[in-house]
């Protein structure tokens, strides 16, 4: 069951009236079940893999807490050894057995591992990463061991980010299944605008630019260096609306009912480094990297070359959790390298006026550098893009006074009110967030006057309904993962 589609909708005003009208002691179960049904609508199979992480964390958890010395590690061992498996197997399975057959026939040997042909679960790194905080947490002694079966279940599988985050705490979540929550006008009305602001950045936004950015990349031979620019520039805002008007829609709905869950973006095309942009982009997963792998390795407390082994490590590792590819290894990589560039040469982002300008600049440059290859199907086309990424810009004034040129490279065969919308969704989203860096754009309008509040909420319907990409409609980018 996907945000952008009827079903859910549906789901979402059946669960969230049962949620409101059951008494407190029943809306555990009732939202247990209901996401159990939830991620059933995807391969009703699968719920098995859940049902098998959360039975070992829990008993982990509890034998965690319960024990001592060694034979309290071996407890945590077992639940990190149980979860990555279940990646490996399912995930990264064929990618190694590939690595391992290339490895055997340099020296002439053939590979006897079979390939499995296992569908990727939906969300499976998402939940089993939140399952994983959880042991390590109670391990570390900040998190007391759940008892209730049922409420660690619905941690792991909490509807609103079970299949791509935000990547949650405990601390932050168990909680609050026991906390009541009454309906709240002014709450209800907030998570609906966040749920509405997200639809139409993944509907608006996302899938209108998806449309142009398919084109290229789907067989990247044969095109001038403005196709590929476009697609570039274009993919950066599709990712970016596509996820963060996910985590938009999480938040909106867990908000409706009274939850509080973390927010994953935080304007990162505002930034004006690349620490900065880590510090803005997909902020659940970077603290979970940050907290469990890098201050691990030993942080920023060795030195300063075994601080950028381990930020090179964190950040390889991290583009490897994304998918089995090495296309995703190496925009990790690149990522890594560039905060350690930024380290050796000392770099201090600049904190206003022009100088600020261009440091948001040059952090976009690179960062649409390192998406071509999350974006590329393999490596080699990846390769193939940044190669002639510059080609033909010096003839470039003269090609766009030619018709045909504009609408099969510029255009890249979509009608050029497409191509309007499409800028002007990215130009609209950019003031927006621009206008809510001192305070939250939704804040704002609810302190509107009901003749100025309710248009804009009709205006959003009407923009939602006429402007919306519906006949291209995409699956969210980071269900894959």
């Amino acid at each position: 069951m996907v945000f952008n589609s009827l079903h859910f909708a549906a789901f979402f005003v059946v669960v969230t009236a049962l949620y409101f009208a059951l008494a407190h002691r029943r809306r555990l179960a009732m939202l247990l079940i209901a996401s159990c049904y939830f991620y059933m609508a995807f391969r009703p199979v699968y719920i098995l893999i859940l049902a098998f992480t959360i039975a070992v964390d829990y008993v982990s958890g509890l034998r965690i807490e319960a024990t001592t010395g060694e034979t309290r590690r071996r407890w945590l061992i077992a639940s990190i050894i149980a979860n990555t498996a279940v990646l490996a197997v399912f995930k990264y399975w064929n990618f190694l057995d590939d690595q391992l057959a290339a490895l055997l026939g340099l020296g002439g040997f053939a590979n006897p591992v079979p390939h499995l042909g296992l569908l990727l679960p939906i969300g499976l790194s998402f939940h089993t990463f939140q399952s994983l905080s959880y042991t390590i947490e109670v391990y570390r002694g900040r998190q007391p061991a759940e008892r209730n079966p049922w409420r660690f279940a619905l941690y792991v599988m909490f509807y609103p980010q079970l299949v791509a985050g935000p990547i949650e705490r405990p601390q932050n979540l168990l909680h609050q299944f026991v906390d009541e929550h009454r309906f709240v006008y002014d709450r209800v009305v907030s998570g609906l605008q966040l749920m509405a602001w997200g639809l139409v950045k993944k509907v608006v936004v996302a899938d209108r630019l998806a449309a142009f950015v398919n084109v290229v990349y789907a067989n990247p031979h044969g095109f001038p260096g403005v196709s590929y620019v476009v697609a570039t520039v274009f993919f950066a805002f599709q990712i970016y609306c596509d996820f963060s008007g996910y985590s938009d829609i999480a938040l909106g709905t867990a908000r409706v009912m009274g939850f509080n869950l973390l927010r994953n973006f935080k304007r990162p095309y505002l930034s004006d480094s690349i620490a900065d942009f880590w510090k803005r982009w997909h902020v659940s997963l970077s603290f979970w990297f940050r907290d469990y792998l890098y201050i691990t390795l030993g942080g920023n407390r060795e030195g300063a070359w075994r601080t950028r082994r381990n930020l090179m490590i964190t950040f390889l590792v991290s583009g490897l959790w994304h998918g089995a590819n090495w296309t995703y290894v190496i925009w990790g990589g690149l990522n890594g390298l560039y905060l350690v560039i930024e380290q050796v040469i000392g770099y201090k982002a600049p904190s206003r006026g022009v100088a600020r300008l261009a440091g948001v600049l040059g952090t976009f440059a690179l960062t649409c550098l390192a998406w071509v290859f999350f974006r590329a199907k393999t490596t080699a086309d990846a390769v193939l893009v940044l190669r002639h990424f510059t080609d033909g810009f010096g003839a470039l004034p003269a090609t766009l006074r030619d018709p045909a040129f504009v609408k099969k490279f510029v255009l890249l065969g979509q009608s050029s009110q497409d191509f309007l919308l499409a800028i002007a969704g990215i130009v609209v989203l950019l003031g927006i967030e621009v206008w809510q860096q001192e305070e939250d754009v939704f804040d704002k309008v609810r302190r509107w006057a009901w003749f100025a509040r309710w248009p804009a909420y009709l205006a959003t319907v009407a923009l939602f309904l006429y402007y919306g990409a519906f006949n291209t409609a995409q699956s969210f980018i980071y269900f894959q993962f």
